[in-house]
């Protein structure tokens, strides 16, 4: 270990790339360390006591990786490091084969102590490398004493530790002859009276119960100075790290949701799986599959059997199914399991069996025969159908697929679908719908099973849009139209094509009224509930158009159908309908008929009428800033789809992201990171997309670069309006404090293209990217030629007008122009005006830019943006300073340094700084740091570095670069260095 570098986390051969950076292991790494005394904080390793460490884990967890990082902390601290290895040699191993490597290691870099202990200790020399070789044995006629060598070997650690403290390693101890076994024992319970440190790694899932190193490892734990510490399975967002490291460019949610999943927090299986990212389904890398399968051939015939027809089940198996597919008598079963079990290939609980790993039973059933599987799967069907053994429509529907019985798996399919729709699963319910579609397929089948295709294609399009992806649902829908045959019944077209056209309305750039007047042209006359269905979707498509007029009638032949027929559910769908229509009336009686809609849908049990009807009163709330009661109406639509197992669904998911955006406003961006961290949920891509901006912003505030994020987002842009304004919001302030106006207009002309395109020219939102635009080309000024400036004040004027008109266009049946509308068209005056003040360009009186800017901070005061509102009271104190009335610029400055720290906004701190603004003096600065910030201050005294720090504190490095920035803003201080003296001068460090 002195001498090379070890680059994998495990000694497995096939890894296709590995990561060089330890990731998820700094607490264990900080523990190890600490127990052997090689941190300088901890006591000095092993002065008259062994200290020694028992490192296990499964194999490909990480030990080896640690220890890598171990041996380079140790060298850091003036450590000497010597490394032994154990090898598998079966029943042939050579006795001390590790001590004999650390004897070559010691030999080579320290030959004059190895003189000096063999001189003393003759014994020593039988370890020597050389010795060990065939023909070189036979000369040595003395029989060897154990003891003469045990003491050899401490003595000769012991010398070597007088030089320098000393870490002795030896990995892969489970395949330790009973010598080394022996040696290990003796070194555990001898103290040393020097610094000598021991670290003894295993594989904790090859000590079968049989074991030799079981009982061992017993016995070394019992000894005094001996300590134990397992690796546990990777945490998912350190694998995700891990993935980060070893794709720098990044994989696909899926993909890396699926490797997440797979790899069950084990490094070396990420990085396999990693490397086998891009090629076709789920499957095991050839590598990765051989040192898997290498467990198998401990096992004889019989375990070999039940270990193959328990890997056809999945993870688990339980024992009344194996026992009815295994093909073996009771007594060979129960043999066959023990042994599975013993080698630590099965595991044993509650009456079922699961493999160890995941990706073993993966690879076992991989390595099957094709006829073998089949076979396998047709006996797990027939024992399901028989009912020898429990289990679900969804297993019937699997095994009776994979064995080629698609009658069977067709009526399994469909019955898993709905199971899954009970109970709050729209995901599986979707995938099991899907499965029933593509079986019937075949026209054949389709011709031969009596089944009104309609409503299972509307099953599948609604579970799809349920788990959030409405894309996908409105696909599937219009591939099936369009495999109708001629002689369908026309109910069939007309329901599918009335769903589809609801679903339309949740995508951008689309017109589904036409569509869905096909539907009720289609759908029979009289009292049916298919017609009551249709036309409910046909006010809700209207209302979505602006067409409320006609909604209003619709809807209302609607309610009557429904009232007359009992139909509740569809009853208040068409009350929330028609309730969102009074927006055009008092917000008050639009609340309340809300309300009541709330209400109906409860008693009725129709939960998709009251979600909508949550949100729609979370989002009247919202247009008015009253963030109470938009909270808690968002909060409560939340919950709700949360409870039912569709957090993704509509209205249930626009309610987190309406929420997290609240949380933003108000500068609860803890809490809006917390709301919208759901990657653990993979969610669809599109809600992943609509989330992902309010994070970056977030983010980009704090000191982050995002701009590469941000861009990725462009291919959601013209599938959700919501991303492409949020994203590209990002990319222009990104674009401004880099100092690139270029990148900026480049942004925001990209996302009016694409809005037109899609909306229309004068969407609302436009005014805040014009303002954001602008922002970014006035932070350029002082850097800009003549020339530029006058090409930047035509680009500046052409905005600030379009934000005109898109106000003089703006249209709401409400007739409402909010505070946010407000806020935001002041600044996109106030930022054109300074943008002319500080380019020279038609530059207004000092008086009227002041004025506009006192304005633009009544505005966001008014809207309650705390970041935003910060952001403007710098500008106005930059302007004031810059004016030279120096008093009135701290009044404004100094709430918004409040707000940068308390925020953790690292770039409004920098704008401060640049513009000169610093905290009042006499304010009691020592009280404003917190302790985590005195904490750091100290350690930044000392000269550490933030990757120290975050080590130290075990945290990471932009958490502490954040804190660092907060410290430099509250101490007014220039860089550390001066910091550090700020600090000591006002008493801050003892």
């Amino acid at each position: 270990m002195a001498q090379h570098t070890s680059t994998g986390h495990e000694t497995i051969t096939g890894v296709a790339h590995t990561s060089r950076t330890l990731v998820g292991r700094d607490a264990e790494l900080a523990e190890v360390a600490s127990l052997l005394g090689v941190r300088p904080s901890a006591p000095s390793g092993g002065l008259g006591d062994t200290t020694a460490v028992l490192l296990s884990g499964d194999a490909g967890v990480g030990k080896t990786r640690l220890l890598t990082e171990l041996r380079d902390l140790a060298f850091t601290e003036g450590w000497q490091v010597f490394a032994g290895h154990c090898l598998d040699f079966g029943d042939s191993a050579l006795p001390y084969l590790p001590f004999s490597e650390v004897l070559g290691r010691v030999a080579a870099d320290l030959p004059d102590v190895v003189d000096e202990v063999a001189a003393a200790h003759p014994a020593l020399a039988r370890l020597q490398p050389g010795r060990r070789m065939m023909g070189r044995e036979e000369r040595d006629s003395h029989a060897l004493d154990r003891g003469d060598l045990f003491e050899a070997v401490h003595a000769l650690l012991e010398t070597a530790a007088a030089k320098a403290p000393l870490l002795l390693v030896i990995e892969d101890t489970h395949w330790a002859d009973q010598s080394t076994r022996d040696m290990l024992s003796f070194l555990f319970s001898r103290p040393f009276g020097g610094p000598v440190a021991l670290v003894a790694s295993y594989r904790s899932d090859d000590l079968h119960r049989r074991h030799p190193l079981r009982r061992q490892v017993a016995e070394w734990s019992r000894l005094r100075g001996v300590h134990r510490v397992a690796l546990s399975p990777l945490s998912d967002d350190a694998v995700r790290a891990l993935i980060a490291e070893l794709v720098p460019e990044g994989l696909a949610e899926k993909e890396l949701a699926d490797i997440v999943s797979r790899a069950e927090g084990n490094a070396f299986f990420v990085e396999e799986l990693t490397s086998a990212a891009a090629g076709p389904g789920r499957w095991v890398p050839a590598d990765l599959a051989d040192v898997l399968l290498v467990r198998l051939d401990r096992l004889d015939d019989t375990a070999r059997q039940v270990v193959r027809a328990a890997s056809v089940s999945g993870r688990k198996v339980a024992h009344e199914m194996l026992a009815a597919v295994s093909g073996l008598g009771d007594g060979d079963l129960d043999d066959g399991v023990r042994k599975a079990v013993e080698m630590n290939i099965l595991v044993a609980s509650e009456g079922r069996y699961s493999f160890r790993h995941a990706l073993l039973g993966e690879a076992v059933y991989d390595d099957l025969l094709p006829g073998e599987r089949v076979r396998l799967h047709e006996r797990y069907a027939a024992a399901l159908q028989a009912g020898d053994a429990r289990g679900t429509a969804a297993e019937l529907a699997r095994h009776a697929r994979l064995a080629m019985d698609l009658d069977t798996a067709l009526t399994a399919s469909i019955q898993a679908g709905n199971e899954a729709t009970q109970v709050g699963g729209p995901g599986e319910a979707a995938y099991h719908y899907q499965q029933a579609l593509e079986l019937l397929v075949d026209p054949r089948r389709s011709a031969q099973v009596d089944l009104d295709l309609s409503k299972l294609v509307v099953s599948a399009a609604e579970a799809l849009s349920a788990s959030g992806d409405p894309e996908r649902a409105v696909k599937v829908i219009a591939e099936q139209v369009d495999r109708l045959p001629a002689d369908a019944p026309t109910t069939w077209r007309a329901r599918m094509l009335s769903t589809q056209a609801h679903l339309m309305t949740m995508l951008e750039g689309t017109d589904p009224v036409p569509m869905s007047e096909d539907a009720v042209a289609l759908v029979p006359d009289g009292e049916s509930g298919l017609r009551t269905r249709v036309l409910a979707n046909h006010a809700r498509v209207l209302a979505n158009m602006g067409r409320y007029e006609e909604a209003q009638g619709v809807g209302m032949e609607a309610l009557t159908l429904a009232e007359k027929l009992d139909l509740s559910e569809l009853a208040a769908d068409v009350i929330t309908t028609l309730s969102g229509l009074k927006k055009a009336g008092p917000r008050e009686g639009l609340r309340a008929a809300l309300r009541d809609a709330v209400a109906r849908a409860e008693e009725s049990g129709a939960l998709g009428p009251e979600l909508r009807a949550r949100y729609l009163l979370g989002r009247s709330y919202e247009d008015w800033a009253e963030f109470d009661d938009t909270e808690a109406w968002f909060r409560s639509t939340i919950d709700r789809g949360v409870a039912a197992g569709i957090p993704f669904a509509p209205y249930a998911f626009e309610a987190r992201w309406q929420l997290a955006w609240v949380y933003d406003v108000q500068g609860r961006w803890d809490e809006a990171m917390a709301l919208t961290d759901v990657a653990a949920d993979s969610p669809p891509p599109i809600p992943r997309a609509l989330i992902e901006p309010l994070r970056l912003q977030i983010r980009l505030a704090r000191g982050e670069d995002v701009t590469a994020e941000a861009r990725a987002l462009r291919m959601f842009w013209a599938r959700e309006g919501g991303v492409a304004i949020n994203a590209s919001a990002v990319e222009i302030d990104a674009a401004g404090y880099r100092g690139d106006p270029a990148g900026a207009v480049e942004a925001y002309h990209e996302v009016v293209a694409v809005l037109s395109r899609i909306w229309h020219e004068w969407f609302s939102a436009r005014i805040r990217l014009g303002a954001l635009t602008i922002a970014a080309i006035t932070r350029a000024v002082p850097h800009l030629s003549a020339a530029e400036r006058a090409a930047y004040a035509e680009t500046v004027d052409r905005i600030h007008a379009d934000g005109h008109v898109v106000l003089d266009r703006y249209s709401d049946p409400s007739g409402h122009w909010g505070p946010e509308g407000r806020a935001w068209m002041k600044r996109l005056d106030a930022e054109t005006l300074r943008f002319r003040w500080l380019a020279g360009i038609d530059a207004p009186p000092q008086q009227a830019l002041i004025d506009c800017w006192h304005d633009a901070i009544a505005l966001y005061e008014d809207f309650g943006h705390v970041h935003e509102l910060a952001r403007v009271r710098t500008a106005l104190a930059g302007i004031l300073r810059a004016g030279g009335d120096v008093a009135a610029a701290r009044e404004y400055g100094d709430p918004a340094r409040e707000a940068a720290h308390r925020l953790g906004a690292v770039r409004l701190l920098e704008d401060l700084r640049a513009i000169g603004s610093a905290p009042v003096r006499a304010e009691a600065v020592p009280d404003a740091l917190t302790p985590r910030e005195t904490e750091i201050l100290a350690l930044v005294a000392e000269g550490r570095s933030n990757g120290e720090i975050a080590k130290q504190l075990f945290i990471s490095a932009k958490t502490v670069s954040v804190h660092v920035s907060n410290i430099l803003g509250k101490l007014d201080a220039a860089g550390r260095t001066e910091a550090a003296a700020i600090a000591r001068r006002r008493g801050l460090l003892s």
